[in-house]
């Protein structure tokens, strides 16, 4: 697949999707153990309801991208910036690594802290927020790591495997993330 590198880390980088990428993500859309954390757990979806939603993201103004490896160029998962307000804004996050074998070594961090900065310094965003179930230890702390605030819950609101969980809703602003990014850079 050709990937565009447009927003560049130390080890991946986004581009904007590859709609050829689609039958990669049905396979990931459909592993139990992945969508556990994304509110798509109970929809049947094949390659070309796939297609049509990524089609209808994009149409709606969705910034999607793939997530990609520098040295290797593999596709690992894909992340956004999505109900995109201009008027007052804000937007919300969405991500996932496809590639087990990527999880928990940095690259969802790093992903995200390239998305805010795109939404923050390109598109001009000052809110992101983001939902994630309580059950969802790691992107809790991934995204605590990557600036995120708790601001609220909604308290047994998502239900899986037979229990009710809490839906945890995180934000950022645009002044925390600079503040986060100066000390990062003038610490190191």
């Amino acid at each position: 697949m050709k990937y565009y590198r447009k927003l560049i880390g130390d080890k991946c980088y986004l581009s904007p999707i590859n709609m050829d990428d689609a039958p990669k993500y049905t396979e990931w859309l459909n592993d139990m153990e992945i969508i556990q954390y994304l509110d798509i757990a109970n929809q049947q979806l094949n390659l070309e309801k796939e297609r049509i939603i990524l089609e209808e993201m994009i149409k709606k103004g969705n910034q999607i991208f793939a997530i990609v490896l520098l040295e290797t160029d593999e596709l690992i998962g894909n992340c956004s910036l999505f109900d995109i307000d201009q008027r007052n804004r804000s937007a919300e996050l969405g991500i996932f690594i496809g590639e087990k074998k990527y999880w928990n070594r940095g690259y969802g961090t790093e992903a995200i802290r390239l998305l805010l900065d795109y939404g923050f310094n390109i598109l001009n965003m000052n809110n992101i927020l983001l939902e994630v179930y309580s059950y969802n230890e790691k992107g809790l702390h991934t995204y605590e790591k990557a600036g995120f605030k708790i601001i609220g819950r909604r308290r047994e609101a998502k239900y899986m495997a037979g229990k009710y969980w809490d839906i945890i809703f995180m934000d950022i602003t645009a002044a925390e993330f600079a503040s986060i990014y100066i000390k990062k850079v003038f610490a190191g």
